[in-house]
């Protein structure tokens, strides 16, 4: 399926977000989904990823979660980012993550789901949501800030989803709707077993449909091919869940 990826400005109530749109290049209203960025960023990788569902028949947005530092890229990246020599890069993305708080997460997904809802491209009706180290995160509290417009909602290598923080967004559980997938990297600093059974003991304790996943031998961040800790293997892995969670969860 050809596709068409377009750069679009969304207003917010804190300005205006950039972010990549990508569509299939048919005229035709498809079911919405947001692709939220892991802490590198809105970049061509993400872009691309976009793309591939876009191939799949959906109308994807991916917006710049650093909006209210500049347009992206809010920080320099080399082409191919070595993680483990990143510490100066990592220096400057501290602040930028920290700045997404719970507040400004719900706020921001007020203006990309109304955005979505009254664009030509995107169908009626509830959106999924796919997000990637802190991305997942932030799935995870757009799922349960926004109940009634999120059908579906994955995460991937995630990290800080249940810690014991008072705003850990595994406490919003209770209020969760949607279907969640979760593929956890293995051996994943951010996100230690522990995390991982206090994520889930929530889920079901809430009554949530979900499933997750360790991915063996994958490495945190193995979705994003331009970092050193990209895994072929659990990429693929990843996008045929994800595929099979937003058939599962959003008509097309």
């Amino acid at each position: 399926m050809s596709v068409r990826g377009t750069l679009v400005d969304i207003p917010t109530a804190d300005g205006i977000a950039d972010a990549y749109l990508a569509h299939p290049d048919d005229g035709r209203a498809h079911p919405g989904v947001i692709l939220y960025q892991d802490a590198f960023g809105l970049r061509p990788q993400l872009e691309r990823l976009a793309d591939r569902l876009a191939e799949a028949g959906y109308t994807v947005l991916v917006p710049n979660a650093y909006y209210r530092n500049g347009r992206a890229p809010v920080v320099e990246l080399p082409e191919l980012i070595d993680v483990e020599q990143a510490g100066e890069l990592f220096e400057k993305l501290g602040p930028l993550l920290d700045s997404l708080i719970p507040e400004v997460t719900a706020r921001d997904a007020d203006a990309y789901l109304r955005w979505l809802a009254e664009s030509p491209l995107v169908q009626d009706g509830p959106v999924g949501l796919t997000g990637y180290c802190r991305g997942a995160l932030l799935a995870l509290r757009t799922a349960a800030s926004h109940p009634d417009r999120i059908a579906v909602a994955a995460g991937f290598h995630g990290g800080g989803l249940a810690t014991d923080h008072p705003d850990s967004p595994h406490l919003g559980a209770e209020r969760i709707t949607a279907e969640l997938y979760f593929g956890h990297a293995d051996h994943d600093p951010s996100l230690p077993p522990e995390q991982i059974d206090r994520l889930s003991a929530a889920l079901t304790a809430a009554g949530v449909r979900y499933r997750a996943e360790v991915y063996a031998d994958a490495p945190h961040g193995y979705t994003q091919a331009d970092t050193t800790r990209y895994d072929a293997a659990a990429d693929a892995r990843h996008l045929q869940a994800l595929l099979d969670l937003l058939k599962r969860g959003l008509s097309n």
